[in-house]
């Protein structure tokens, strides 16, 4: 064993915590590590398809809404890669999703204490330190840490419905670019799910619809809706409604989340714009397009009857069920966050919510039944605590500088006292010389 603890052990090298290792990079003094059981960096290949963007404008990379002068910057990498001018000449606020990825890619092979091939077995208590247990190069290693970091991502769930039928004609949108080929040749492909990653899907496999006579099917248990994109709701994503949202009680918070679906679930804008030009292109010449598009439907059950799938569907609003025939379902159904085996050995100690769910304070910090020392954090755990700018990308570099700077006991980055124009929740009160006056009407 290492005798030297790390200040830091990262577990998981995603984008958080891969922004989480660059921001730690300069750091004096800072000792950390980050360990991926991957080979190699990646960011949802399987939804890397040719002219997709990212959401969040490219200032929300890995490291500048903390530090723009930071070497890991996308800009930087832009120089670096020498597309700087064309990125200039391209006018794009908004990053491509493949050029997001392999910035990714270079960031995590230039930084030093990013290690793949690595895969965490276990998560120990050993005095006032984590010990951590690895396997890299076919050889076991333990370490010592005063803090770990989960960046362990989500996990691609699918419906119960969906979950049952353990078949190959069943795909999740997260393999969807691997399984692309195989299901172009089907007759009768389903996508369900209103998310940008179903609408994505819909219209790759709409573009070429024609050619291979295929029908294109879209099942949404919401409207075909566009991300909330304006400039005050945009807010959302701000560390003041982050602050905001994390001072509200529990079951306020669990019922708020789901009201805000349209913040994080929804479709662009440009995209629904996309899927429209390509239906009306379709319909040229007085032939619809051989596409259905049923949303506010729920998919209640499926059968796999020999090269097909049956699905026992129902319209919400008329409470009408209908059967839908299909060769292949895409599920764009979303992700979860997950509690992952190596922690087994202390999760005894964590403080879970009634739920089953971290309790997490303001600096991301994983609470205990006791006061130990060593600190464990999260990434991308906390949208029930901190609310919808938990998996946003825009986010990621704030969340990291904070836990940095929980961490190192000091401001190692400075964080701006105010984010947003607008008060979430009620003004504080104002002290009586600095209360406004109300004007007496003269009788």
């Amino acid at each position: 064993m290492n005798s030297e603890p790390y200040d830091l052990i990262g577990v998981g090298i995603g984008p958080f915590n891969l922004s989480l290792a660059a921001l730690a990079d300069p750091v004096p003094g800072l000792r950390a590590l980050f360990l991926d059981a991957k080979p190699e960096f990646s960011w949802h290949p399987g939804m890397l398809l040719p002219g997709t963007q990212l959401q969040v404008p490219f200032l929300a990379d890995l490291v500048t809404l903390a530090d723009p002068t930071s070497r890991w910057s996308f800009l930087n990498y832009l120089r670096e890669h020498d597309r700087l001018f064309p990125f200039y000449f391209s006018e794009r606020f908004h990053a491509p999703r493949r050029e997001y990825d392999h910035y990714c890619r270079w960031v995590s092979r230039e930084l030093a204490g990013c290690r793949f091939g690595a895969e965490v077995g276990a998560v120990r208590r050993s005095g006032d330190f984590f010990e951590v247990t690895y396997r890299e190069a076919e050889r076991n290693h333990t370490v010592l840490a005063r803090n770990v970091v989960l960046g362990v991502g989500t996990e691609p769930v699918l419906p119960a419905a969906l979950a049952a039928l353990d078949s190959d004609r069943v795909v999740h949108s997260a393999s969807y670019l691997g399984r692309r080929d195989s299901i172009a040749g089907l007759s009768d492909v389903t996508v369900v799910g209103a998310g940008q990653s179903g609408a994505e899907v819909f219209l790759d496999l709409l573009r070429d619809a024609p050619e291979h006579g295929r029908r294109v099917r879209w099942i949404t248990q919401t409207p075909f809706a566009p991300m909330e994109y304006s400039k005050l709701g945009l807010e959302h994503f701000t560390p003041a409604y982050t602050d905001y949202f994390r001072r509200l009680p529990a079951p306020v918070r669990d019922a708020l989340v789901p009201e805000q679906w349209q913040l994080y679930k929804a479709i662009s804008a440009e995209t629904i714009a996309e899927i429209f030009d390509v239906l009306y292109e379709q319909g040229i010449g007085g032939e619809w397009p051989e596409a259905v598009l049923l949303p506010g439907v729920t998919v209640n059950a499926a059968a796999d009857t020999g090269g097909q799938l049956d699905l026992t569907c129902r319209h919400v609003e008329q409470g009408r069920e209908f059967g839908v025939r299909t060769a292949a379902v895409v599920a764009a159904t979303g992700y979860a966050a997950r509690q992952p085996d190596f922690l087994t050995p202390i999760s005894g100690g964590v403080a879970w919510d009634q739920q089953g769910r971290y309790q997490i304070d303001e600096n991301y910090r994983v609470s205990f039944v006791d006061d130990w020392p060593a600190g464990l954090y999260v990434q991308n755990a906390e949208l029930h605590t901190h609310g919808v700018g938990a998996p946003d990308l825009g986010l990621g570099a704030h969340r990291a500088a904070m836990i940095l700077n929980a961490i190192a006991g000091k401001a190692a980055y400075r964080l701006p006292a105010r984010t947003s124009f607008t008060t979430f929740g009620a003004p504080a009160p104002q002290p009586d010389s600095e209360a406004p006056r109300v004007a007496v009407p003269a009788r």
